[in-house]
């Protein structure tokens, strides 16, 4: 019994000084959160021929981080950036430039994005008719 005992006490003492912070005026309000923090926003893009990314092999791929600062291998990181913060990270938002001329050659061109867009998950794929209309879209989220 007295091995019992010593058990209880030891387990209560052990939830006591773990949880113990956690209660009370140690909880954190949630409008005080500190300003540093951002939710993450890292996105994969890859470009490839063919009808539908099951059927393409992607030719390129690049990668894009958008907070704290537009960075990764997308060669126009910071408008693509802009771009997709403008559009509040919906990729079916972006539309085509006025003016841009393109044939109507069907080469079909697929696009994927996988990845996180503000701390949600994201997993985009478009087909696009040619590499024309594919660069026509936005100022160059798809143009890598």
């Amino acid at each position: 019994m007295r091995t019992t005992a010593r058990w209880a006490m030891t387990i209560g003492l052990t939830a006591t000084a773990v949880c113990g912070p956690l209660s009370g005026a140690a909880l954190a309000d949630p409008g005080q959160a500190p300003t540093a923090l951002y939710a993450p926003s890292a996105l994969v893009l890859t470009v490839g021929h063919g009808e539908s990314a099951i059927t393409a092999t992607p030719e390129r791929a690049v990668t894009l981080t958008c907070a704290p600062a537009p960075v990764g291998t997308h060669p126009a990181a910071a408008p693509a950036c802009a771009e997709l913060r403008g559009v509040g990270g919906d990729f079916d938002a972006l539309t085509a430039r006025g003016g841009v001329m393109c044939t109507k050659q069907y080469d079909p061109v697929v696009v994927t994005v996988d990845g996180v867009w503000q701390g949600k998950r994201v997993s985009y794929e478009r087909t696009f008719s040619n590499d024309c209309m594919k660069n026509a879209y936005g100022t160059g989220v798809f143009s890598f």
